[in-house]
């Protein structure tokens, strides 16, 4: 690797085609494959801005989702395997961009520390033999595709004859990824799915070769130590080795945000680096035994990586999670969403972005799979939900259907962001006889959901100027909240910059470490359950506040001895981190659900 950060997926459409902005530099990122109609309305658009002839593959032709996927990612790999060629015959001159590559290396980077060697020397043929070195050992960053596991809808033929399960969204994305000439890893997200996980010792790709190496890997991005031990041996016992463990906070990212049960990301690194040795151990005998029951070869033990990411906002941070937990790399998304060189954020939504205050951002309920939802306040797509419901035409028109699940009204599943399943509830919720105060709540709850099939491509269209006539413009986005303290636009040799400390971008700004924002993020989100389940509140639901309470409290102990390990920050600074914990604990003591 030749960074110790990368960038993870974001939305569907910001970083579906920033591996074409990054790659080149070394510098690793994530594709999103859950909209096909998306990959192939970029494959159209990079292959015209080449001159090249565009055949399209239609929806209604046979396996269309996994066929696009396949030829998206290939047309990416193609291009940016061509820039990473053309980037290393460059000549070192002050303004090439294979001078820009090492300038962006860490200085931990032995690469980088030759790089500065071949800048010194003063023999032309030393300095010559050391740029031949230099070039052979540049690494091109990876391209690598995310699929949610959960978003698994099926589909049928025509006449509604239902296909067969491969032909599921998220086994047909998995068949694209497969089938195309990437070398790179499959990141699998929200949760475990067994139909989809088992679908993957159907190809080869995943397996290694005679030398231990793999075509194509497998990361698991898990909120926890238990999840990730229980996927990862599901897998195992197939003979299938997870490669890397990205840990993601539950609430202090972007995008989804999958809570976990009071557990704070301080003592989940914590319990990673205790146990990893045994982790290793656990689940190489459970894939020594899965690949001997296939009569497949045994390899040595394969490399396991553990990263981290979300909320991730100084080099100080940075530097204490490699260092302190042993972790390989950190993720760093939402600031990207304000370098335009290398996502798809339109000027629009960059304005109101670059102009958002901390309240902005919040977790809200507006994704239809009902799982909370790092929002913005000031997207276009809000403006628009709000704007329907005062026409009294609330809902969305349900087009692509990626996360129809719903069945209470119909047979077959919609929306709830649609505007036919809020129109039945609506329905339903006017003859139920509650009270105005009572009615006005489940009526929000309903009207809350959005489209995030159009809102998280729109964006990207609008950008290279490809919005198809009458289709919606309304951009939805979903930062995790530590972006409300970035508050410009940024190059990327500024961000990269940041991130390895040789540049502040946050200079003077006031924010609480990354720990003490996600603390509060889980107060909060306690305190908001609770408030939800107070009038309905049983034996199991009180269990349950308890545990997280009581987990929150661990957490923050855990925090106060932590402080003492952290060397990189001032005492005043640690003084600073000392106090939130106790304000936090304080906040926590004062949260009562036992019905008054």
């Amino acid at each position: 690797m030749s960074h110790t950060f990368h960038i993870p997926v974001m939305g569907l459409g910001f970083s579906i085609d920033t591996p074409l902005k990054v790659a080149k530099y070394g510098i690793s990122s994530v594709i999103s494959v859950v909209d096909d109609m998306l990959t192939e309305r970029m494959r159209e658009f990079y292959s015209r801005s080449r001159q090249q002839t565009f055949i399209p593959i239609d929806s209604r032709e046979a396996d269309s989702r996994a066929r696009r996927i396949t030829a998206y990612l290939n047309l990416v790999n193609e291009m940016v395997q061509q820039q990473f060629a053309e980037l290393k015959t460059q000549p070192f001159e002050p303004l090439a961009d294979i001078t820009r590559y090492f300038q962006l290396l860490p200085e931990t980077s032995p690469l980088k520390a030759k790089y500065h060697r071949m800048l010194r020397e003063t023999d032309a043929g030393a300095k010559l033999q050391l740029q031949q070195e230099l070039r052979a050992e540049m690494v091109c960053g990876s391209i690598d595709v995310n699929i949610m596991a959960k978003v698994d809808k099926l589909n049928f033929a025509p006449g509604h004859k239902p296909l067969g399960e491969e032909y599921s969204d998220a086994l047909s994305s998995l068949r694209g990824f497969v089938n195309s000439n990437l070398q790179s890893s499959l990141v699998l997200s929200a949760g475990m799915n067994p139909r989809l996980y088992s679908y993957l010792e159907h190809f080869p790709d995943f397996f290694p070769d005679s030398n231990g190496r793999f075509t194509k890997k497998i990361i698991l991005k898990v909120s926890d130590f238990r999840s990730a031990l229980i996927q990862a041996k599901f897998l195992a016992k197939k003979g299938l080795w997870v490669s890397e463990f990205r840990i993601e906070s539950g609430l202090n990212c972007g995008g989804h945000a999958f809570a976990t049960e009071g557990y704070l990301l301080g003592p989940i690194l914590e319990e990673f680096k205790q146990k990893r040795q045994e982790l290793l151990h656990e689940l190489y005998e459970l894939y020594q035994k899965g690949l001997q029951a296939k009569g497949l070869t045994v390899p040595a033990r394969p490399a396991l990586r553990i990263s981290v990411q979300g909320g991730i906002g100084t080099a100080e941070e940075n530097s204490f999670l490699l260092n302190y937990y042993e972790i390989d790399s950190t993720g760093w998304g939402s600031p990207f969403l304000l370098v335009p060189e290398v996502t798809n954020v339109d000027n629009e939504t960059l304005q109101r972005l670059v102009s958002a205050q901390k309240e902005d951002f919040y977790i809200s309920n507006a994704s239809p799979l009902g799982v909370p939802f790092n929002n913005f306040r000031h997207s276009s797509i809000e403006l628009q939900r709000r704007q329907r419901i005062e026409r009294g035409r609330p809902g969305s028109p349900c087009t692509k259907k990626y996360l129809v699940s719903n069945t209470e009204f119909t047979a077959e599943p919609i929306c709830t962001a649609s505007r036919e399943y809020q129109h039945l509830k609506i329905k339903e919720l006017q003859a139920s006889g509650l009270s105005k105060a009572d009615y006005q709540e489940q009526y929000n709850r309903i009207t809350e959901k959005i489209c995030l099939c159009e809102g998280l491509v729109a964006s990207v269209y609008r950008k290279n100027n490809i919005l198809k006539p009458k289709e919606s413009s309304a951009v939805a986005i979903c930062p995790g909240p530590n972006l409300a303290y970035f508050s410009r636009i940024y190059s990327l040799d500024e961000l990269v910059k940041h991130i390895y400390g040789k540049l502040n971008l946050l200079y003077g700004v006031k924010r609480p470490h990354m720990f003490i924002n996600e603390l509060t993020l889980y107060i909060d989100y306690l305190k908001k359950d609770i408030g939800n389940h107070i009038h309905d509140l049983n034996e199991k639901k009180s269990r349950y506040f308890a545990t997280f309470k009581s987990r929150l409290q661990q957490g923050i102990e855990y925090y106060k001895e932590l402080l003492l390990e952290i060397h990189n920050q001032t005492d005043e600074y640690l003084g600073k981190m000392y106090q939130e914990l106790c304000d936090a604990e304080l906040r926590l003591l004062e949260i009562n659900f036992s019905k008054a």
